[in-house]
């Protein structure tokens, strides 16, 4: 029989200690509080978007009804009232769950750079989009977006190795999407993908001299000339491989080099697609395929909205909805974490579902991240006394 910690516990052996620490020492988040420390914050709002419970009478009283379990759970606080987590929800700054998130993030990214890619590419690759979350102007008005509904945007560049993000922003409704490209750091040799939604020439032409390389959708106002047409094979659903530059004098002041123009017949719905590139050797099909993995970060915002907590709050100052948000790509990533270093072949929904149901109980976390039988370790015996008690963190 296992004797040893909960998996919640288990599971928040994972978090960075001295890192946690340090991001609370930096907004000063434990300054005059006694019982409910931020650690104790995330911990109750990471069970909650682990289990999806839907407000914060019910985390209340689920707790409560465990509440022989906190201390065993990595707990402090011997209670958790609903007052008090909606209370430092609005009062600590989401500030301090935004830097651990971007620590997450790092962390995660370094354990799947060497993930395989869809594509025989050594090159990083990253996707660009953004997702809309609605909220109710009535109880959010602090976010009018320009529909004068309220909402919240979450922009994100995805590293597609893994499918771990990047860079985060979460701003308001009214936010344009192509803002959000001017707080890349773009790397030289690595490819971005986009859609029609960032098209501003300018960007672009700072991603060329950067060296680096853009993958996007064609509008279909787009003025252009021709300077040079290539082969294709039709077969492969290739039109045409064109290197063309832009006519109009305000696109062509703001890029003023030759773009390279592949258009594509998708072969399962028969669409044609055009991608504008400034990468001149992938072969244009490879352009056409390299596109194709933007889907990725369509099924990354599908996954978060649907077994993460980011679509209802547990509340409605702009405070509260932050921290929610933020802990929630921090959870992503703390799974995604201990999925790597566990070695585990489950997917992150499979796990997320296990864990929703099994968070009080006493197994070992690599059953729940692996399908693969382990035997325990020999100090997971229960008349094993350990030679030190060091929390080393991860």
């Amino acid at each position: 029989m296992y004797a040893g910690q909960m998996l919640f516990a288990q599971l928040m052996e994972f978090l960075p200690r001295h890192d946690f620490d340090a991001c609370v020492e930096k907004y000063q988040g434990n300054f005059s509080v006694k019982d409910f420390s931020c650690r104790d914050q995330f911990g109750v709002m990471l069970y909650a978007q682990l289990t999806g419970l839907g407000g914060l009478r019910g985390i209340q009283e689920t707790l409560r009804v465990n509440g022989q379990y906190l201390y065993h759970m990595g707990f402090r606080c011997q209670t958790v009232s609903r007052n008090t987590l909606a209370e430092a929800n609005k009062q600590r700054s989401w500030r301090i769950y935004a830097d651990l998130a971007l620590i997450l993030m790092e962390r995660a990214r370094t354990l799947y750079e060497k993930e395989p890619f869809a594509l025989d590419l050594d090159a990083k690759v990253f996707a660009l989009d953004s997702t809309t979350i609605d909220l109710c102007l009535t109880r959010f008005p602090w976010t009018p977006s320009q529909q004068s509904k309220a909402a919240v945007k979450m922009h994100t560049l995805l590293d597609l190795r893994g499918n771990i993000p990047d860079f985060l922003v979460i701003s308001d409704g009214k936010t344009h999407d192509v803002h959000f490209l001017e707080q890349i750091v773009y790397l030289a040799g690595a490819y971005y993908i986009f859609d029609r939604g960032y098209l501003d020439f300018e960007l672009w032409y700072r991603i060329h001299q950067a060296r680096a390389l853009f993958v996007t959708r064609a509008k279909k106002n787009l003025r252009f000339t021709v300077v040079e047409s290539r082969p294709v094979d039709k077969t492969t659903g290739l039109r045409c491989d064109q290197t063309v530059h832009l006519t109009l004098p305000d696109a062509r002041a703001s890029y003023p080099e030759r773009l390279r123009r592949v258009k594509y017949r998708d072969p399962e719905t028969g669409k044609p697609l055009v991608f504008l590139t400034n990468d001149f050797d992938l072969p244009a099909l490879m352009i056409a395929e390299l596109y194709k993995q933007r889907w990725q970060i369509e099924l990354f915002f599908k996954w978060i909205k649907q077994h993460l907590r980011i679509k209802k709050f547990y509340g409605y100052s702009e405070n509260a909805v932050r921290t929610q948000l933020w802990i929630a790509v921090a959870t992503y990533c703390l799974l995604a974490i201990a999925r790597k270093e566990l070695g585990g072949d489950r997917d992150l929904h499979e796990i997320q579902e296990i864990l929703r149901v099994s968070l009080f109980q006493k197994i070992p976390i690599f059953h729940v991240f692996s399908r693969q039988e382990q035997k325990p370790a020999m100090d997971e015996t229960p008349n094993q006394l350990p030679l030190f008690n060091l929390n080393l963190g991860h």
